[in-house]
């Protein structure tokens, strides 16, 4: 958290009662997480463990997680762009050439199938 300048005093933290399955435990105790950062808006839930310190745990390492992504997200857009180009402009492997081919043979079939048969001999 230090490392991404995360503050302690911009996080809200709330303990509150999980869902789904698990019983009486679950709707009795308070191990469910819900961290709120404040200048982001990021919102993280975590129930994944049964005790209270561990989701605490795995909530603060997601948020932080979803912070860098958002921190570093902004700057590969670009990046991810040209990858897209670039994978577009590939040309297609002798494999995939002969998969394609094969999906267009069996729907030309199928619709083959479809026509009334002839009746002139």
């Amino acid at each position: 958290m230090e490392r991404l300048g995360i503050d302690e005093k911009d996080i809200i933290e709330n303990f509150i009662r999980g869902s789904g399955s698990g019983g009486q435990k679950i709707n009795k105790t308070s191990s469910c997480v819900q961290l709120l950062h404040k200048p982001s808006g990021i919102e993280v839930k975590c129930q994944q463990e049964r005790s209270q310190a561990m989701n605490r745990y795995i909530a603060r390492r997601e948020l932080c997680d979803k912070l860098e992504e958002q921190i570093e997200g902004k700057r590969s857009k670009a990046e991810q762009e040209r990858e897209k180009i670039r994978r577009q402009k590939r040309k297609r492997s002798k494999r995939a050439k002969e998969k394609m081919l094969q999906e267009k043979l069996k729907r030309s079939e199928v619709k083959e199938s479809r026509k009334k048969p002839s009746t002139d001999g």
